[in-house]
């Protein structure tokens, strides 16, 4: 598989809450990471005394940070008002030759920046708020 250029490294939101996802316009920089709690079921019989863990157990996560300047004022204004909602709505991350991931996410920070000789840029913060979906590229 060869390079792919970060700017095909989609994110999408889901406007209306009716599945039809649309690209949110302007971001330049974007991140998923995914976490995996663990489960210490250690105890006096624990052999060695080493630790040991609980087969599947533990919290799963995914976090989505972005960042840009505002370019569409639909998907702008959308963004604004699930944030200040506290709304949880269907987002996508679109994986240049990898997949999609989709799921439920709240919109947990919204920062603005300005430098005087500077466009206004933004940075957005996603949590998961369920079971995250990946749909691998045919």
């Amino acid at each position: 598989m060869s390079a792919q250029s970060g700017r095909d490294m989609l994110l999408k939101l889901d406007e209306t809450g009716a599945g039809s996802f649309v690209t949110v316009g302007g971001i330049r920089t974007r991140q998923i990471s995914f976490n995996a709690q663990s489960v210490d079921v250690t105890d006096s019989l624990s052999s060695g005394r080493w630790r040991e863990l609980l087969n599947g157990g533990g919290l799963k996560t995914a976090s989505i940070n972005g960042g840009g300047v505002f370019k569409d004022a639909s998907s702008d204004a959308k963004i604004r008002e699930l944030f200040f909602a506290g709304e949880i709505r269907a987002w996508q991350l679109i994986l240049p030759d990898f997949g999609a991931l989709e799921g439920s996410f709240q919109i947990t920070a919204l920062e603005f920046s300005a430098e005087q000789v500077s466009e206004v840029s933004f940075e957005i913060a996603l949590e998961s708020a369920g079971e995250i979906q990946f749909t691998a590229i045919a």
